[in-house]
């Protein structure tokens, strides 16, 4: 077999091992790596180099060596799952860097980190003052979680007192000009809605890129040209003015009439309305 055939079917065989070993050992092995994951990965790498074009090496002493650096980490995860006291030990534990606003330089020397690359990690959360920081950790994984302070939180609807409808994820309806079933009944909706939403704006499925239906029952699309623009959904603002006009309209029939029950009654119909408008304001004016 000629050198280059064989580098080849080596390279073949080492990529195989690495791909089903890596499933095998899960997704952590490709996100934020730990210290012992990071060691890992380096000598898997090395490994199946020298496996896949050292071709006067024997590819089942390779293949052996994978294995064991592979299997190894796996039993040693399923042991720390167990254990924190292991977990610490491989995996490592947080550092306190901003303590109730208060950098603790000490903490900062033992992870031999200085105050530029503090404040480089803290505009990375966008936190450009150190003052607006409750509480600043350095995680395992190399990052830093940050708690500001509660005055300079973001404001939350919860915060004001608004209570909001839970968010789905929105369906994709359309993709690249097809109609997707699945996602159509997913969303409550049939075929002669998704048609009758797309004459509203006056384009047809073969023009859509993608279209989605959100949480409200609303449509948005993306067409193949983006020189077209397409209507902004108008049903919310539509449903919100006639609500308005309804209040509107419950006032002036209480004012009009000259019955005292019937006076009452669109009182207290006009007051239930704007209850009502005000719990919808903010979702139908998004």
């Amino acid at each position: 077999m000629p050198d280059w055939l064989h580098i080849v079917v080596r390279s073949l065989g080492a990529l195989a091992t690495l791909f089903v070993l890596t499933r095998i050992l899960g997704k952590k092995q490709i996100s934020q790596l730990t210290f012992f994951e990071y060691i890992i990965g380096i000598t898997l790498g090395d490994l199946a180099g020298v496996i896949s074009t050292d071709v006067e090496s024997n590819f089942f002493h390779g293949f052996i060596a994978i294995l064991v650096w592979c299997l190894i980490p796996l039993s040693l995860e399923l042991f720390a799952l167990k254990s924190k006291t292991l977990r610490q030990w491989f995996e490592g534990k947080g550092t306190v860097f901003i303590k109730d606003g208060k950098i603790l330089e000490d903490n900062l020397k033992k992870e031999r980190y200085t105050a530029d690359e503090l404040l480089e990690q803290l505009r990375t959360k966008s936190v450009f003052r150190v003052a607006d920081v409750e509480f600043a950790m350095l995680e395992s994984t190399g990052d830093i979680s940050v708690l500001l302070k509660s005055e300079y939180q973001p404001l939350t609807p919860k915060h004001i007192g608004l209570k909001l409808v839970a968010d789905k994820p929105a369906q994709a309806v359309i993709m690249d000009g097809a109609i997707q079933d699945e996602f159509l009944a997913a969303a409550g909706k049939g075929r002669g809605w998704l048609h009758e939403e797309l004459d509203k704006i006056g384009v047809t499925k073969e023009n859509v890129f993608l279209a989605q239906v959100d949480t409200h029952g609303e449509l948005t699309v993306d067409l193949y040209d983006d020189k077209l623009k397409v209507p902004e959904p108008s049903q919310k603002p539509l449903l919100l003015a006639t609500l308005k006009k309804c209040e509107a309209d419950l006032e002036l029939f209480s004012l009009s009439t000259m019955r005292p029950e019937a006076k009452q009654m669109y009182s207290a119909c006009s007051e239930a309305m704007q209850k009502v408008i005000k719990e919808l304001s903010t979702i139908l004016r998004t």
